[in-house]
């Protein structure tokens, strides 16, 4: 009843929506006569701010059209690479002119990125892929909203979720590089796990960004959340099924706009702020401040609901059992068995004010993959960085990628000879030569 109620409130807000919009524009334009009345500025900036606050938030699009490689610009094109009810594979395919750049561009490491299903769109690592576009070659997993997933495709589970992963992997082929970032950790880890236990070919490396490995490792408001509440409450007061207005009408899902007012609830005071910086902003003229504003904010507030039986899965097996941790979890009847990874290097970033994943939670993979060396294990500390800081702004530009793209390049000419051998037959499957690339330095593995 409570997403019809939402429904409800947000076809009633529409039209006060626009009409703010229009009446904002009513008094701004300079050919307007209201423009030149008195408080016409701070009116208009009023308006501007209700329209923002009651209006409806599309999927953005990620709008990465170029990135400069080596300095030269380069056309990139959004492409579909495979598809399923749930989400899509997308490939940012680099295209030039420049024969030099192209031989370079074609022998860059391959990353897929493993974007968190937990309320917003993948659009949210829109900063994460145009930079590691300048260096590599990248796929990104774009889950679809639930709402939009007719009923008669089935659940989706946590299961489910793992499965994707590893057919995104194999489709990728034995080259990969896997990103994950926050919630992905858990089943990234899984699928990589299963698919060594199997005997494929597992990713050259993995690198784990912020996720909730061991939850129970220094927990912050999210975890104690989903620790201290029953699975049954959960199922009882947090799912409900998609109006009948939508493809997937029926279906039970983990609503968006609630997950929106649990992230709005965790800094209320932060978000006024930023609202009342955003009205003054527009008082003063300060458009690019008020851009950046809305820029932000047309992606927070961006939202998709979750199918149910993922979301309580996650609540079970991450927050309340630790499956992952006790070695209990299995996958479709298989046990997961991190120790089995043998030959992918492990890079785990933790931000130091992240408070979403609690210090040492991300860390905690290197205990469980106790089969990988030493000398291919590193983890480091984002100093100054929140949870956002790692992935996107100054700190992942400046700090934390330049660790990334170390790491990958390190490791794209050194697997042992098994790995090499699984590299090998997979690449004659595909009737394409295995490349390599060269050496580099490791990435320091302090801080």
């Amino acid at each position: 009843m409570l997403y019809q109620l939402y429904e409800s409130q947000r076809a009633m807000l529409s039209p006060f929506s626009e009409f703010a919009s229009a009446s904002s524009k009513l008094y701004s334009h300079p050919l307007s006569p209201f423009a030149h009345t008195p408080l016409a500025t701070r009116v208009s900036a009023g308006l501007d701010l209700m329209h923002r606050l009651a209006k409806e938030y599309e999927k953005p699009e990620f709008g990465i059209t170029t990135v400069k490689v080596g300095g030269i610009d380069v056309a990139v094109q959004e492409q579909v690479a495979l598809e399923k009810p749930f989400c899509r594979l997308l490939r940012f395919k680099r295209f030039t002119d420049d024969s030099d750049l192209l031989t370079r561009m074609k022998d860059q490491p391959t990353v897929l990125v493993v974007a968190p299903l937990s309320g917003h769109h993948s659009t949210l690592l829109r900063e994460t892929v145009r930079q590691l576009l300048v260096d590599h070659k990248v796929f990104i997993t774009d889950w679809t909203d639930a709402r939009m997933v007719p009923p008669e495709e089935g659940p989706f589970h946590l299961d489910d979720y793992v499965a994707y992963v590893q057919d995104f992997i194999r489709h990728v082929g034995p080259e990969v590089n896997v990103m994950s970032v926050c919630q992905p950790t858990v089943p990234v880890l899984a699928a990589i796990s299963l698919l060594a236990s199997n005997g494929e070919f597992t990713p050259r490396t993995m690198t784990m960004m912020g996720g909730p490995i061991d939850a129970r490792k220094s927990p912050t408001a999210v975890n104690n959340l989903a620790m201290n509440k029953s699975y049954e409450w959960f199922e009882n007061n947090v799912i409900y099924r998609v109006p009948m207005n939508y493809p997937g009408g029926g279906r039970r899902v983990y609503p968006g706009f609630l997950q929106h007012t649990g992230f709005i609830a965790m800094n209320p005071d932060r978000h006024l702020k930023s609202h009342y910086d955003y009205f003054m902003d527009l008082m003063r003229g300060e458009d690019e401040s008020a851009e950046f504003h809305r820029s932000f904010y047309d992606e927070y507030n961006a939202v998709l609901d979750m199918p149910a039986e993922y979301y309580l899965d996650t609540i079970h097996t991450v927050f309340q059992d630790y499956s992952l941790v006790n070695g209990t979890w299995e996958v479709n009847g298989q046990l997961v068995r991190p120790q089995d990874i043998k030959t992918t290097a492990l890079l785990t970033i933790e931000g130091e004010l992240d408070d979403i994943s609690g210090a040492g939670q991300t860390r905690a993979a290197h205990d469980l993959c106790s089969g990988i060396p030493s000398t291919r294990q590193f983890h480091y500390d984002v100093m100054g960085a929140g949870h956002y800081g790692i992935f996107s702004g100054r700190r992942w530009r400046e700090d934390c990628y330049p660790v990334v793209r170390d790491f990958i390049a390190k490791f794209q000419d050194d697997q042992p000879a098994a790995a090499k051998r699984r590299s090998r037959t997979a690449a004659s499957a595909k009737n394409a030569p295995a490349r390599t690339t060269a050496k580099v330095a490791a990435p320091k593995r302090t801080r």
